[in-house]
């Protein structure tokens, strides 16, 4: 699954440079894939969804910081636990329960991510 930020957030930062896959952003932020990952060009996503990875996303939040599940995975294959989880002064970074990924999954993407 991939990790969220909940409302609780106190817009501190902390989490955003811990992320080993610059799937952290400032709230109303637009992402890309191409941000802290080796993808260039036109890439499939593992979804199957074809586009540009320099091609801006919309923000998942426009308040807080937020991170993008088409990016997390929950630092596997990076770190033991979910970097943004073990600095959050305020424990906002918490499960997602509308994104389930295996390990398998996690590790696929991260596969992707970083080629």
């Amino acid at each position: 699954m991939a990790i969220m930020i909940t409302d609780e957030c106190i817009n501190c930062g902390a989490c955003e440079p811990e992320c080993p896959n610059n799937a952290i952003y400032e709230g109303g932020a637009e992402w890309k894939y191409q941000d802290g990952t080796s993808l260039a060009g036109s890439i499939t996503t593992p979804n199957g969804e074809v586009l540009d990875a320099s091609a801006s996303q919309t923000p998942v939040s426009m308040d807080v910081y937020y991170i993008t599940h088409h990016k997390c995975t929950e630092c596997v294959g990076f770190h033991d636990e979910p970097q943004c989880a073990a600095v959050c002064p305020v424990d906002c970074c918490v499960d997602d329960p509308n994104y389930r990924e295996s390990q398998e999954e996690l590790l696929g993407k991260k596969a992707f991510l970083h080629l």
